[in-house]
């Protein structure tokens, strides 16, 4: 411990560093425990589907989604989200509904945006399109 006190006042800056970092991260891991947002992994959400008719909302460009999505996954622009409620989604506000992006990290933004407009079990997947793939199942191509 003193070796730790004495680093630390010998190298005041690095020590400020390492400390704003755990701070972050512990923020951060809170942050995610606390968040109605829960990020699934592609086999909860093939489970979410078959069980809780979970609805998928792929928010991938029109040329991604045409390559390769996962089956009954409507495409839906995230600008489409964020700027008004969806259609056809008004009566599903308590339905699973599960997004995904390309690697999982826009789909966080489109779920907090659903989340405010009181949908209530908003999910993303977690790893996104590439997850789903990397667990090697199926995926749907659209008909050019």
């Amino acid at each position: 411990m003193d070796q730790l006190l004495e680093f630390a006042g010998n190298h005041l800056l690095l020590a400020i560093i390492w400390l704003v970092l755990v701070m972050l991260i512990i923020g951060s891991w809170l942050k995610s425990k606390l968040s109605p947002i829960k990020a699934i992994s592609p086999t909860e959400l093939t489970l979410k589907v078959n069980r809780e008719n979970a609805v998928v909302l792929d928010i991938r460009g029109e040329e991604d989604y045409r390559k390769g999505h996962i089956t009954d996954a409507r495409n839906v622009k995230l600008d489409q989200i964020d700027k008004q409620p969806l259609t056809g989604l008004e009566k599903q506000k308590d339905t699973p509904i599960i997004v995904v992006c390309q690697v999982g990290v826009t789909a966080q933004k489109a779920a907090a945006a659903l989340a405010k407009q009181g949908y209530s079990q908003v999910s993303i997947l977690q790893g996104g399109m590439n997850a789903w793939t990397g667990a090697s199942l199926p995926v749907v191509k659209a008909k050019r």
